[in-house]
């Protein structure tokens, strides 16, 4: 299909994507698909006024009739699947098993917050006082700013919609400037899904189109309750200080230099195909993309000769044509930051096997790179920084103590793995002395998160939480109730005040 028929597919009209002054480039060609009009500041103070207003409706409609509009936007989400995944992969170019595979990933978290709609528990709690109740509730917070990334363009936005509707909070869609595509196609999606449900408040989802100055109005805006922000560490200063100064509350999902540990046990055959996949999936433009590889001296020389074959044999190209498995950079700002990484890796003592350009002659303004492996004496400056690129280092071991130190020691926290069968390495890692990652995993590697588990990390990570398990109470306050149901007063602590 050409880039047109795939915006109409998903449901974008011409005058959708013509007529602005943001212009959208394809990764695939590096040709300009769409010019999009753009929110002013005074465009966005307006729909937070509409989100402020839904919110006096959605946070009394009971959670399960919530559920409801959820559930119908799962379903239009399955009609859409296909559609909607070829799009993810024209605008941001992982290929197109990676692009149904994001958009699977909002099917199941709508799935997720449906059956979450009848279970927002809150708790019993023993009083100390003789005929009192003490209990734990959980209510609606306000309206949900959601800032997301180019490299996964729409999964993040409904790992945190989806919870924070049936929780709810209205949400304002603050897409990436270099995807914006996606979300123009899942707002149409979000609206039929409305439209079905019948009574959804004005301003309950909106999409905000532009550049850097709409998402500072809506994190400085003291009528957006909650602002979840998907990026770089950087952009996680701005909006956590933004955030901070008016005591907002912020869900931060920011870099990652995940790494995987192999065991002279492992098995190497396992461990080898998960290396490549999270290298080099999407480019090595995941948060949980593994960067560093940190193996026993012992199994050292069997395991990187194969993994250098298979590095050989990758088909890069066209994230759209059959058997592509390595799609584009998502620009040329992109491309010179990892050939300045391999450059640097080079002068700190690195060995550099691939990291060439490809395509340059079929696609001279796409950024298409053989993926890199940088054998390092040591985990230098360059490795301790995230370069968004398929680039792995790789790095020896002799003592299992010293490799998890070696994981440890970077400023990021997302993602972590081991690859062992020793149950008792793999539950050391686990343990508190092991891994210092929001996620550490065992015999698989650091991507590819399923959303029934709670997603982020720690220290420049950010901290957050989104997706599964108990991060609901992020889109919601808790509040402490105490009823006296007795013909006395007694006061806690065994307090006597007569008057």
């Amino acid at each position: 299909m050409t880039p047109s028929e795939i915006l109409e597919s998903a449901g974008l009209a011409k005058s959708d994507i013509t007529g602005g002054t943001l212009d959208v480039f394809t990764p695939v060609d590096g040709s300009v698909i769409a010019r999009l009009k753009t929110h002013s500041t005074s465009d966005v103070d307006a729909m937070i006024a509409k989100a402020k207003t839904a919110f006096k409706t959605w946070k009394s409609t009971p959670a399960p009739r919530r559920g409801e509009l959820v559930r119908l936007l799962g379903e239009e989400l399955r009609a859409e699947k296909e559609n909607l995944g070829r799009l993810v992969s024209l605008e941001c170019g992982k290929i197109y098993q990676e692009g149904l595979g994001e958009v699977q990933e909002m099917i199941d978290i709508c799935d997720l917050a449906v059956g979450l709609s009848r279970q927002l528990f809150g708790l019993t709690i023993a009083s100390e006082r003789p005929g009192h109740a003490m209990r734990e509730t959980w209510h609606p917070m306000g309206t949900c700013a959601i800032i997301t990334a180019f490299n996964f363009p729409v999964a993040p936005w409904a790992w945190n919609a989806a919870l924070a509707l049936v929780c709810g909070d209205p949400v304002i869609w603050k897409p990436s400037e270099k995807a914006p595509l996606s979300a123009l196609a899942t707002q149409i999606i979000c609206d039929r899904a409305m439209a079905r449900f019948g009574d959804a408040p004005e301003g309950l989802i909106q999409t905000v189109i532009g550049e850097r100055d709409t998402g500072e109005t809506l994190t400085k805006s003291r009528d957006v309750a909650i602002v979840s922000a998907t990026g770089s560490t950087r952009m996680g200063h701005a909006v956590g200080a933004a955030l901070a100064e008016r005591f907002g509350r912020c869900i931060l999902e920011l870099g990652g230099n995940n790494a995987m540990i192999v065991t002279p046990s492992a098995d190497l055959e396992m461990a080898l195909r998960a290396i490549v996949f999270s290298a080099v999936g999407t480019a090595g433009q995941r948060c949980t993309s593994l960067r560093r590889l940190i193996v026993h001296e012992d199994i050292y020389d069997q395991l990187l000769p194969r993994l250098k074959t298979a590095y050989d044999g990758l088909p890069v190209g066209d994230p759209l044509a059959d058997g592509i498995l390595v799609g584009p950079l998502i620009d040329g700002a992109a491309l010179t930051a990892m050939t300045n990484a391999l450059e640097q890796a080079k002068t700190e003592g690195g060995t550099v096997h691939g990291g060439t350009r490809a395509m340059s002659d079929q696609y001279p303004d796409a950024a298409y790179m053989h993926p890199a492996i940088v054998e390092m004496p040591g985990q230098t400056d360059i490795i301790r920084q995230e370069t968004f690129a398929p680039i792995l280092y790789v790095m020896k071991y002799t003592d299992l103590d010293a490799a998890i130190a070696l994981q440890n020691d970077v400023p990021q926290g997302l993602s972590s793995c081991i690859f062992s069968t020793d149950v008792r390495e793999a539950e050391y890692f686990l343990s508190a002395a092991g891994s210092d990652c929001g996620i550490a995993n065992v015999n698989i590697g650091p991507s590819g998160a399923e959303i029934g588990g709670a997603f982020g990390g720690e220290k420049e990570t950010g901290g957050g939480r989104e997706s599964g398990s108990d991060a609901w109470r992020g889109y919601m306050r808790r509040q402490t109730n105490t009823v006296n149901y007795s013909r006395d007063l007694p006061l806690a602590q065994g307090i006597k005040f007569d008057i």
